[in-house]
């Protein structure tokens, strides 16, 4: 039986088990909302296509599974661009479908016509325009493959609307097999024997560990390692929660915001085992004095990720999970007890900290009492800037994929929506947004989905009347010229939330938090709002400013 275009594709979706996808109509889509307007699984309308791909990222990441979306051509595939370009840096599963004009109107400059597949090139890990309808069951196949196999990202494909409209067999392809496209899943055994050998005789070893370990699904098998050596762990922003971080030997997070004893681990270490992580300036800092007396060990499925940024001495090419596993049936511990007693040491003397005297709302004590009263098991998303590294420093993470936060683009706008995407995910954890008073009003639109589909996250505003981060840095080295950063003319967040049907709380007092985060806690058919007054020139530390070394790390507040 022949089909549309528009109906292959749905019924492609099918197979594909998609439970939910995001996104917004437009004219030359109207033949595929035709037919989604009966599919089996549930659609978001969101209301702004950046706030589309954004949630489907989130439900990506806390899912596992690859997010879905789809918007309309011209204007509507333009709107997706940041959320594309940010899970391409994070290595985030998206299948993305564009409209475009009719194929003979291509180059035209026909009503809401742009070259997606020209602008999204090199922000996408592949990307098609479907020129056959007899290709369109096979691309849509492929994109899946290759958006959630090897190094994950995403995948676009641009959907002329005379192809949608074309009527061909469906036939479902079994299995995919694309020339040049084989991603290395297995480590070469020689390299694996030689990285645990170093990893024996080492007497200063850290475990490094990104996202890659989240993504394949390797958290286990990292613990096993971990339990087997003894070896501290220190993870990226993006690899929180791979290991608990109440766990003694969890230094928590490395980098220009990470702890000063992760910091000075590494940069004593004398081998520094990466899982799953790239080495981006945001932990390295100045490249020139990082790691300088250690051996390195770097496990990636990504060849070009290795020895990209840090010259590596035993590269492993293949999945985090299959070569932790390998590593696991021969690495037998290294002597390391008078190490691990110099980083406990460190630990105790530079501790994370804040006045927690302050009569005033720390935003730290906020993200705390957070962590308090959702007993650690929340779903944490986050903005971007002080919010997003409080967050990380304050809650500790326990599991993978509780932990949902742009990292390589730095994306504000992207917590909300992908707060959204998290908690249809993920039905059976309270999901929490963290964010800034500027970053949340970037997609505060998307309020309004939270309702119409009676989702209960909470957005916890830690609102201190700046651009946060950009105000720290115009302090620490601008001279206190806080040029354009202040967001003193905000709306009144709470009655902002009452018009979109949402719950809205502000708090003033330091006494006020705990109650208001009960009082969040117990709804449960409705986002809510809550507005916290917090102290406006609190800093993020401790601080590598940008482009310095850890001797540089500031940890208090400069004179």
């Amino acid at each position: 039986m022949k089909l549309k275009g528009s109906q292959i594709l749905i019924e492609s979706l099918v197979k594909e088990g998609v439970e939910c996808m995001f996104g917004y109509p437009g004219g030359v889509v109207i033949p595929i909302f035709h037919y989604l307007y009966e599919a089996p699984f549930k659609f978001i309308l969101t209301r702004h296509e950046q706030g589309a791909v954004h949630a489907a990222d989130g439900y990506a990441r806390a899912s596992g599974k690859p997010g879905v979306v789809i918007a309309t051509s011209g204007p509507g595939g333009t709107n997706l661009i940041t959320g594309i370009a940010n899970a391409n840096m994070d290595s985030i599963p998206l299948v993305v479908f564009t409209g475009q004009v009719s194929r003979n109107m291509i180059g035209n400059d026909a009503f809401q016509e742009a070259d997606i597949t020209g602008i999204t090139r090199p922000i996408t890990k592949h990307n098609y325009l479907v020129q056959d309808i007899k290709d369109l069951a096979r691309i849509i196949k492929e994109a899946f493959y290759i958006a959630t196999t090897g190094r994950p990202g995403p995948v676009l494909i641009d959907i002329p609307v005379d192809i949608s409209n074309s009527e061909y067999k469906f036939q479902y392809p079994d299995k995919v097999d694309i020339r040049g496209y084989k991603p290395v899943y297995e480590g070469h055994p020689n390299q694996i024997k030689k990285a645990c050998s170093l990893i024996e005789s080492a007497k200063k070893p850290v475990a490094y560990v990104g996202g890659g370990v989240i993504l394949s699904d390797a958290s286990k098998e990292l613990r096993t390692f971990i339990k087997k050596t003894g070896i501290p762990v220190t993870t990226t922003l993006l690899g929180m929660g791979s290991f608990p971080e109440t766990d003694p030997l969890s230094l928590h997070m490395l980098g220009m915001h990470g702890t000063y004893y992760a910091n000075h681990a590494v940069n004593e270490s004398d081998l520094l085992i990466a899982i799953g992580a790239r080495f981006d300036d945001r932990v390295t800092g100045d490249i020139s004095s990082f790691i300088p007396e250690a051996k390195v060990i770097h496990i990636d499925i990504d060849p070009a990720s290795v020895s990209k940024n840090v010259e590596v001495d035993v590269p492993i090419v293949g999945d985090c999970k299959t070569v932790l596993r390998e590593i696991n049936k021969i690495v037998k511990a290294p002597s390391i007890s008078k190490w691990i007693e110099h980083i406990n040491k460190m630990k105790e003397e530079f501790p994370l900290t804040y006045d927690k005297k302050s009569k005033g709302i720390k935003p730290q004590f906020v993200v705390e009492e957070i962590y308090r009263l959702t007993e650690g098991k929340a779903v944490i998303c986050t903005e971007v800037g002080q919010n997003q590294m409080w967050a990380a420093q304050f809650f500790d993470y326990t599991e993978p994929r509780t932990f949902i936060s742009s990292g390589g683009l730095g994306t504000m706008g992207f917590g909300f929506p992908a707060a959204i995407g998290a908690q249809l995910a993920r039905p059976d954890r309270r999901v929490v947004d963290i964010a800034g008073d500027g970053s949340i009003q970037m997609n505060v639109q998307e309020l309004i989905v939270a309702v119409e589909h009676k989702l209960p996250v909470i957005i916890a505003i830690l609102n201190n009347g700046y651009l946060g981060m950009v105000r720290q840095w115009q302090q620490l080295f601008w001279s206190k010229r806080y040029s354009h950063t202040s967001m003193a003319f905000s709306p009144n967040f709470q009655k902002l939330a009452e018009a979109y049907g949402a719950v809205g709380l502000t708090v003033d007092k330091k006494e006020d938090v705990e109650k208001a985060i009960e009082k969040a806690l117990s709804v449960k058919d409705r986002p809510i709002v809550i507005d916290f007054h917090v102290d406006k020139e609190e800093n993020v530390y401790p601080m590598v400013p940008s482009g310095k070394s850890v001797k540089d790390i500031i940890i208090r507040e400069l004179a």
